[in-house]
């Protein structure tokens, strides 16, 4: 109706002239004019309309013209109907329901709320990551199922992560003795974003009771399943708190290892994120980062569709946004106390 409005509204002034036929026909002619073949063919059936003087109802609808008209009709609703049915589910899984907003605090909110529910711990295991796959486990579909349990695959993930940090314990306890002049150091790991904990209890039980784990979160309630799983595991050397990443309580050159496991796509702060964990890694420690990443765009801009899909992930799940794995590294150099620093593109695994 708002489509016809203007053209019958330009014509108003001389419809009282035109009797009930004219008016009929100048409504078809309005009709007509939006040239889509839905209304050709309205046109065209009421124009015979028309043109039948006195028409009784009953012979009308008897009429082929009738079943006609009721056809377009019923094609006309149906692609009403779909078409609306397609825009409803094309909103409801395009817009997302935890944008992020640092104030709010969305990131720990949300993980309480997970932790609540207890779906990512019943469905992903102590384990808050994706998980890695090598090229004969991976379908070659992305749809179906991995040749690999869901679960193992997340314990390789941390173990080709920490053979990609190149962390070498015994070295790192040898610098400790020599610093400390003590034969027998305590080594310190930092996870930063650790989830419930899988991550560090893994670790703590790897390197042994001469290594102390903590790792921090903004969730307190994964804060206290985390302890609670520690305690229940045995899992002495591994401590859980509460804390902000880029304002982390922690001295200067604290931790002979950090690690930072998907954590870096909820930061709002790229650069202090990086400066930070650099700010508490010893001299000579390992710092390893895996988190999610877009490509850079200044060397290829993204489309709108490639845009629509970042933006969805963002606000999803209360993202700030991506950086590319070069800016990263770029972060990392900037830092003027990182070196040998090595990149690599884990996409495919």
């Amino acid at each position: 109706s708002n489509a016809f409005s203007p053209v019958i509204l330009r014509s108003n002034k001389r419809l009282s002239n035109l009797g009930n036929n004219g008016q009929k026909k100048l409504a078809l002619n309005a009709i007509s004019s939006l040239n889509l073949p839905i209304c050709s063919k309205i046109s065209n059936f009421w124009t015979t309309i028309i043109g039948q003087k006195h028409l009784p109802i009953k012979d009308f609808l008897a009429s082929p013209i009738a079943s006609k008209i009721a056809v377009v009709a019923a094609a006309a609703s149906l692609i009403y109907l779909l078409n609306s049915a397609f825009s409803w589910i094309d909103k409801m899984l395009w817009t997302p329901s935890r944008t992020y907003n640092k104030e709010a605090n969305t990131v720990g909110k949300e993980y309480d709320a997970w932790q609540e529910e207890g779906i990512l711990e019943a469905y992903w295991g102590e384990h808050i990551h994706l998980g890695y796959y090598e090229e004969d486990s991976r379908p070659w579909n992305a749809w179906l199922p991995a040749g690999k349990d869901f679960i193992q695959a997340k314990y390789d993930f941390i173990d080709r992560m920490l053979a990609f940090s190149g962390f070498d314990l015994q070295a790192a306890l040898a610098r400790r003795q020599a610093a400390t002049n003590s034969s027998s150091p305590v080594l310190k790991v930092l996870d930063v974003g650790c989830g419930i904990g899988g991550t560090s209890r893994y670790l703590a039980k790897k390197f042994g009771p001469g290594v102390q784990v903590t790792g921090i979160t903004l969730s307190g309630n994964q804060q206290r399943r985390a302890t609670e799983l520690a305690a229940a595991q045995g899992v002495e050397n591994a401590s859980f708190e509460v804390m902000d990443a880029l304002q982390m309580s922690f001295p200067a050159d604290s931790f002979d290892l950090v690690w930072a496991c998907e954590s870096g796509e909820h930061m709002p702060d790229k650069q202090r994120y990086v400066e930070e964990m650099t700010r508490v890694l010893r001299p000579g420690g390992q710092l390893v980062i895996a988190t999610w990443c877009q490509r850079d765009d200044r060397e290829k801009p993204f489309d709108p569709s490639e845009q629509r899909m970042l933006n969805f992930l963002y606000s999803e799940w209360t993202h700030p946004f991506f950086i590319s794995i070069h800016s990263y590294a770029e972060l990392m150099r900037q830092t003027g106390r990182l070196t040998a620093i090595a990149t690599a593109d884990w996409t495919p695994q």
